[in-house]
């Protein structure tokens, strides 16, 4: 393999790895609400 397809491989990985990485981000921190039911009754918990 020469340098340029072991280039494209690496610059793919990365592309990924940050596109990865992003779309967790946006996931975590995305708003919502949390309905819990338990033996004290339910909860409701906004994020």
């Amino acid at each position: 393999m020469n340098r340029n397809g072991l280039y494209l491989i690496i610059a793919v990985l990365a592309v990924v790895a940050i596109g990865l990485g992003i779309y967790v981000y946006r996931e975590e921190n995305k708003p919502g609400i949390e309905i819990r039911i338990g033996q004290d009754g339910v909860s409701v918990e906004e994020n």
